[in-house]
């Protein structure tokens, strides 16, 4: 199936690893030229390297930290005028979960943590969406994909699962502003998904447990397990990706103000 997307410009918040690097990559993989943002600027430059080297497509690093206004209109600019143009946007910069310090119990919850939490992943994706809109409509075609998280559906953590309901939000709120100018806003919900950092934490698990990595794994996705999924396996960033470059393609123009949960299929509640 041809996405329409070659020749077409993103720009992938927190793109130097996880799943906004698997984007990155998959959207190259179509012909899209991307520049990818993070606060470091060394981890930007071999992912794009890394991703050039894989798929011929341009990438451009550029360092960027999305708590500050000046920055993004900057930077989102200096993308626009390096691509020749912006047509979609990926709001995937911050790490799941929330700081250590913002998830624990109310009688805990360090209430600068929390708002530095919301600041990053909340205000930074409407920061980033604002600056870019304007060129979305000069082009008269837009995407924008915000990654959000399965613990918006889950009471408990008071950072994370807020900071997501926030996301979600805001896609409903800017696709209802902005459809008329042929941009399309949308949002997914990831669950346990498999990416650099999973090694480190299925250890940590394993340790807990007393049993190997790989066993963690199984004992977490086997059938029935309250860890598990529908699946029975660990979602691969790159799948993320996929649906990612679907509703940043020119076939998913009755997509918009959505939210899509790509975990494997995650518990019993129903969702209508």
């Amino acid at each position: 199936m041809d996405l329409g997307l070659k020749g077409k410009h993103a720009l992938v918040a927190g793109g130097s690893r996880g799943i906004g690097k698997a984007i990155a990559r998959d959207l190259a993989q179509e012909g899209v030229d991307v520049v990818i943002v993070s606060r470091t600027f060394a981890d930007l430059e071999q992912t794009a390297k890394e991703i050039e080297d894989e798929t011929g497509a341009k990438v451009i690093p550029i360092a960027l930290d999305v708590t500050s206004t000046e920055q993004v209109n900057r930077v989102v600019a200096e993308a626009s005028d390096k691509l020749g143009g912006l047509h979609i946007l990926v709001n995937s910069a911050s790490l799941p979960g929330g700081s250590a310090s913002a998830v624990g119990p109310i009688e805990t919850v360090n209430e600068d943590d929390l708002m530095s939490d919301f600041d990053v992943k909340y205000v930074g994706a409407l920061r980033c969406a604002r600056a870019a809109i304007p060129f979305m409509k000069e082009q008269g075609w837009g995407r924008i994909i915000n990654i959000s998280g399965g613990n918006a559906r889950n009471a408990g953590n008071l950072s994370g699962g807020a900071r997501n309901v926030s996301m979600v939000h805001l896609t409903k709120t800017l696709s209802n502003q902005v459809g008329r100018f042929g941009i399309t806003v949308n949002c997914i919900h990831p669950g346990t998904t498999r990416t650099e950092r999973t090694p480190e934490l299925l250890a940590a698990r394993a340790a807990q447990l007393g049993v190997t990595p790989e066993e963690a794994e199984q004992q977490d996705f086997a059938h029935g397990s309250p860890r598990g999924n529908a699946i029975c396996r660990m979602v691969d960033a790159s799948e993320i990706a996929y649906l990612t470059t679907f509703l940043a393609s020119d076939k998913a123009w009755a997509i918009t103000g959505e939210l899509i949960a790509a975990n494997g299929g995650v518990g019993n509640s129903v969702y209508y």
